[in-house]
């Protein structure tokens, strides 16, 4: 039987804790054999939010379990207790695989597990974490990275499917897929947390561009090149170019291409319009130049994302701007 420990301390996230408690503590009907032996290891009773949770053994019993779970940490300002660091590099050391949720990462990147590694975390804090930790390669479009014994997962729901491919490597797809019906989730889900990023167009500010940004989003639709938003401006091409890159950290163009790629979310979300119609009223011009922008850019295809983020039932409307009330199909 695989042994899993869940460590915690206070300050842990509660939903990530919860929900690997959930995946790898109860065993679908069916499953031949036995399922893990899982223990909540911690330095006794600790707090996670609100609730209060008793720990089956002390973190000292992590360098015993074959796989170690660190959900969530609260604080990413805050160092992680110093106990806990020590006791998932000790785990690690004795050979334990060892799997973060969310901003669990900031745990094993202070116990130096993640030096010289590519990894993930919540959107929200990849900079941080890359700031902190200098010697890992954050990667923040992805939903979780497997570097074989050291995994993370990028935030909240991100870690349900980490979990569940820690299960598919040891139980296989069919388990999984029992799992994932159990707990009413998909038991795979394609692309990457760059397709749940906000993204919008800077506020309004006091800065050379603030004019600019919804002349832009108002147009969209049309060809606009680097020499439209320099002559909107009122400045050259290069001096343009720097300003993008002091407000926005990026160029003219790439700016450009995420605001029509957000619109084309936008419209793939609230309206039954086609692909070609979206392609055309983000200015992309035809289905397939929409379709390889939005697929590397969200890390899905625009008719995937329209089946994810479409509610079941939902006021309808098209880019003319009329609307009425239909099911999802």
């Amino acid at each position: 039987m695989t042994t899993v420990a869940l460590a915690v301390t206070d300050g842990m996230l509660y939903f990530e804790l919860s929900l690997a408690y959930e995946v790898f503590g109860a065993a679908p009907a069916g499953v031949p054999g036995p399922w893990y032996d899982l223990a909540v290891c911690g330095p006794g009773a600790v707090r996670a939010g609100r609730f209060r949770l008793e720990s089956d053994h002390g973190l000292d019993r992590l360098p015993h379990a074959d796989t170690v779970i660190v959900p969530g940490w609260a604080d990413v300002d805050e160092d992680p207790p110093a106990d806990l660091v020590d006791a998932v590099r000790a785990a690690h050391e004795a050979g334990a695989r060892v799997a973060s949720l969310c901003t669990g990462a900031f745990v094993l990147a202070a116990a130096g597990l993640l030096d010289g590694r590519r990894a993930t975390t919540h959107w929200a804090h990849t900079r941080a974490l890359a700031a902190r930790y200098p010697r890992v390669t954050v990667d923040p479009d992805v939903l979780y990275v497997d570097n074989g014994n050291v995994l993370t997962s990028a935030g909240k729901a991100a870690a349900m499917d980490l979990c569940l491919h820690l299960v598919r490597l040891d139980h296989g797809s069919s388990i999984t897929n029992a799992v994932a019906r159990r707990l009413v989730v998909p038991p795979h889900r394609d692309g990457g947390q760059a397709q749940f990023v906000t993204t919008p167009a800077p506020a309004p500010d006091n800065h050379p561009l603030a004019e600019l940004f919804p002349w832009v989003i108002e147009r969209l639709d049309q060809p606009l090149t680097v020499e439209d938003l320099a002559r909107q401006a009122r400045m050259s091409s290069r001096n343009l170019g720097r300003h993008f890159r002091s407000v926005t950290g990026t160029t003219p163009l790439q700016w450009l291409l995420t605001q029509r790629i957000r619109h084309a979310q936008e419209l793939l979300e609230t309206t039954d319009d086609s692909v070609d119609t979206v392609a055309a009223a983000t200015g992309m011009g035809t289905a397939t130049t929409l379709r390889r922008h939005f697929n590397r850019t969200v890390g899905v295809p625009p008719d995937t994302y329209r089946r994810t983020f479409r509610s079941r039932t939902r006021p309808v409307r098209t880019t003319a701007g009329n609307t009425t009330n239909a099911p999802e199909p």
